[in-house]
């Protein structure tokens, strides 16, 4: 058996490091800044038998309140760095997307600029497969490394089993690295095109909240028309509906606000009750797209 490594922490917040603010704590975290430390740290929970959960950006995480008994990862440093490399861009597994498409806009390269809008990490991106805008992951995506207790593996997009907002990345596998196939285009253009979809996120989402969005995936249900997840929950009623201090956003409603001191209990009890007000009125059953990190009991009424 391995011996704990330094940079593990014991009993470690998690609610600051998710952008909702909920949540208990981690029993172990660390923040591996390089290949050897993300290694040691995967080493060691393996030996302990500790669950593995990543902290990208919190934007997409829901935390429980009862908190996470095993390992949380946040990759920095050197897991976060964003390089040029031709034309195209290698970056860190926790490197912000959003600062990937501004660097790769002042770098003069396109093809990334759906980035701007998709507020986690490169690693999170992967895992999701997030895809804004029309802008698809896949198609610049070049290769990514993925690190288990059993060291590294190069994989391309075809490999990933990417699918609507998942991929077959499982929760042993962290996202160390991901490079991306760009081409060459005038760098005011770009940067117009970015500005152009910044616009577009202001417009439609809050922010400056303690918020995560979005909550459910669109529906392919045929009873939904062709309609958001977002206007599903809207013609339901529940576009600033709350329980407790979790609310959906008067701007967009399938957004998830903490207006004071709101549990994850909050939360959870908002989306059962959104999700039950939208299969009443269409029959179309939401699924979460927020991602749920440590045991968390759903109230009742979510099994519909």
């Amino acid at each position: 058996m391995s011996s704990q490594p330094a940079a593990v922490q014991s009993d470690f917040p998690l609610a600051r490091l998710t952008t909702v603010r909920t949540g208990g704590d981690a029993d172990f975290f660390a923040r591996p800044g390089n290949e050897g430390e993300l290694l040691a740290v995967l080493v060691w929970a393996a030996d302990q038998g500790l669950p593995l959960g990543v902290i990208g950006s919190g934007s997409n995480l829901l935390v429980a309140d009862s908190g996470f008994r095993g390992l949380a990862l946040k990759l920095d440093r050197e897991l976060a760095t964003i390089e040029r490399e031709w034309e195209g861009m290698v970056c860190g597994g926790g490197a912000r997307f959003p600062s990937a498409a501004a660097k790769a806009a002042g770098w003069g390269l396109a093809g990334i600029e759906f980035g701007v809008n998709i507020p986690g990490t490169a690693g999170g991106a992967v895992k999701m497969n997030a895809n804004a805008y029309g802008g698809q992951l896949a198609e610049v995506l070049a290769w990514v490394d993925v690190f288990t207790a059993r060291g590294r593996e190069r994989r391309g997009p075809d490999s990933l089993g990417f699918a609507y907002r998942s991929s077959n990345l499982g929760a042993e596998e962290v996202v160390s690295r991901v490079a991306f196939n760009l081409r060459a285009d005038d760098p005011a253009a770009i940067r117009a095109r970015l500005n152009e979809m910044r616009g577009k996120r202001r417009e439609a989402q809050p922010s400056g909240i303690k918020t995560f969005g979005s909550t459910f995936k669109n529906p392919e249900d045929q009873r939904a028309e062709g309609r958001s997840a977002g206007q599903l929950l809207e013609a339901a009623g529940c576009r600033g509906l709350a329980q407790g201090e979790a609310r959906f956003a008067e701007k967009h409603a399938n957004f998830v606000e903490n207006t004071g001191h709101a549990t994850t209990a909050d939360v959870l009890a908002l989306m059962a009750e959104g999700r039950r007000r939208v299969f009443e009125l269409t029959g179309v059953v939401l699924e979460p797209e927020v991602q749920v990190l440590g045991e968390i009991e759903w109230p009742e009424g979510w099994k519909l």
